[in-house]
């Protein structure tokens, strides 16, 4: 996105799918995470496996829907980098809000967020620019 761009037409729309496609998998990543947990796994491979599964949603609602781009091994590549990067963003953030404040008084739940809302914007920009760039 170029600087002092306006959000309208275009960028308003996919703004808003992409809004839609990350609060599906966030929902996707905390249920994931939060299952693993209740079967006994450790936090942050827990929450990695969450991270990853909605991943591969999002990967495929985003290209078809928020962007409309066809596929292709090169946006494939750009798009595990751009997560990629993100995945590390996303659980070394879990881990640091849980190591600084504790696991008590739903921790986990704001963690949990402070890292979703870091790895989306993040994700956000990275394929706007970078993975499905016009």
């Amino acid at each position: 996105m170029k600087m002092g761009m306006k959000l309208s037409g275009e960028n308003a729309t996919q703004l808003s799918r992409f809004l839609i496609v990350g609060t599906t998998t966030v929902g996707i990543d905390y249920v994931t995470y939060s299952l693993l947990l209740f079967l006994g796994a450790s936090i942050s491979p827990s929450k990695g496996i969450g991270f990853i599964t909605g991943t591969v949603f999002a990967y495929f609602a985003n290209r078809l829907w928020t962007f409309s781009a066809k596929g292709g091994i090169d946006r494939i590549l750009k798009f595990l980098a751009v997560y990629g990067i993100n995945l590390g963003v996303n659980v070394g953030l879990n881990k640091s809000v849980l190591i600084l404040f504790g696991h008590e008084n739903g921790m986990i739940v704001v963690a949990f967020l402070v890292a979703t809302a870091a790895s989306a914007t993040l994700n956000f920009l990275g394929m706007k620019i970078l993975v499905f760039k016009a």
